[in-house]
């Protein structure tokens, strides 16, 4: 069980050391948990980003805020197949549309959330466990669902209240016990 952990602890130093060598920018207090996480070359981090198994594959640019939250086995996807344009059928696979993602600050992505190419997460919003996002999600949203649909907002005074408290989740390693 020791060994396990040991091991466990030092892929995850490696897989940390190639995330921050990789991404565009990171920002301050930044936190990984997971073995399984990845970025692209155009990804930008803001400050205490915490990821718990999060895949950004692609070439788009990623932008994801300060104060961001990720469950596990979560994605950001920026590139599609051209199936329009290509050579081939069902889809070319020499060529690919690239579309950014912008995540603004204070977003939390629950477990197995796919976020496709060209989506916008504004600040605050919520994405439910399993929903696959397209398109915009607005301010302080909680969306869920395949596409994700704004299905409640968050009390947007309280969520003022507390960003001028300065009252951000402290971003924490995790014990590494599984």
């Amino acid at each position: 069980m020791i060994v396990f952990r040991l091991l466990r602890k030092i892929k995850l130093y490696y897989v940390n050391k190639t995330i921050k060598k990789t991404a565009k920018r990171i920002g301050l207090r930044f936190i990984n948990n997971s073995t399984n996480s990845c970025v692209n070359v155009n990804t930008i981090l803001g400050d205490d980003v915490s990821f718990n198994g999060m895949r950004i594959i692609g070439h788009g640019k990623v932008s994801i805020g300060n104060h961001f939250h990720c469950a596990e086995g979560c994605y950001i996807v920026t590139d599609n197949h051209d199936y329009d344009n290509g050579r081939e059928i069902p889809y070319d696979h020499k060529r690919s549309i690239s579309k950014d993602v912008i995540i603004e600050d204070n977003v939390w992505l629950g477990t197995s959330t796919i976020v496709l190419p060209g989506s916008y997460i504004e600040e605050g919003a919520i994405i439910q466990a399993g929903s696959v996002v397209m398109g915009r999600i607005p301010k302080g949203a909680i969306a869920g669902g395949h596409p994700a649909q704004v299905f409640k907002y968050r009390d947007l005074n309280h969520y003022e209240k507390l960003k001028q408290e300065c009252a951000f989740l402290e971003n924490r390693q995790y014990p590494l016990d599984e």
